[in-house]
């Protein structure tokens, strides 16, 4: 007899997990923690999926999604807006964590993103620091944008004093009036 595939959809939301399965249909939910992933690892483990599906949520998906690669399963994170392209192209147009779970699975069975290895603990974190460089500069160029259509009314003293906020915010890192 030969095995049904089984396509994994998993909604990630900032308290639980939502699961769908293709093509049994069955749902269930777990707490998007420590208690509630490893239960589910072990539950995905004993159905043999060909491919589980979750959609990038801001980082909320990245335990569940290390936990899951740990074990050996074939993983993906897509796109949140492919997924919904999918959900809307099968009539499903109401936008609930059940209903995006059954269309993320639908999408591991229809689309079959190729699973890439995660990046390494590493590469993560230069990534967030990265992120974290761009937010920086964004700020000191919104400031230096602000300062130029102020600098006219500025006393020169009181100019300096901001140019150099500015650039301690800059340097430092934070913005020295947040601390």
């Amino acid at each position: 007899m030969v095995a049904v595939p089984c396509f994994v959809g998993m909604d990630v939301a900032k308290a639980q997990l939502d699961i769908a399965l293709r093509p049994t249909g069955e749902r269930w939910a777990v707490p998007n923690d420590a208690s509630g992933i490893a239960p589910l690892v072990d539950r995905l483990q004993a159905l043999h999926p060909t491919l589980i599906v979750l959609e990038a949520t801001g980082g909320l998906e990245r335990a569940a999604t290390a936990a899951v690669a740990a074990a050996g399963l074939p993983v993906v994170v897509v796109n949140p807006r492919q997924a919904r392209d999918v959900a809307r192209a099968t009539g499903q147009l109401a936008k609930t964590d059940a209903v995006d779970a059954r269309a993320l699975a639908h999408c591991a069975d229809v689309i079959r993103p190729t699973p890439r290895p995660l990046p390494d603990a590493q590469t993560q974190e230069l990534r967030a620091l990265l992120g974290r460089r761009q937010q920086l500069i964004v700020m000191r160029t919104a400031e230096q944008n602000r300062l130029a259509g102020t600098s006219a009314r500025l006393t020169k003293e009181a100019l300096i004093g901001f140019q150099g906020l500015i650039l301690t915010c800059t340097s430092e890192g934070a913005h020295p009036l947040l601390l």
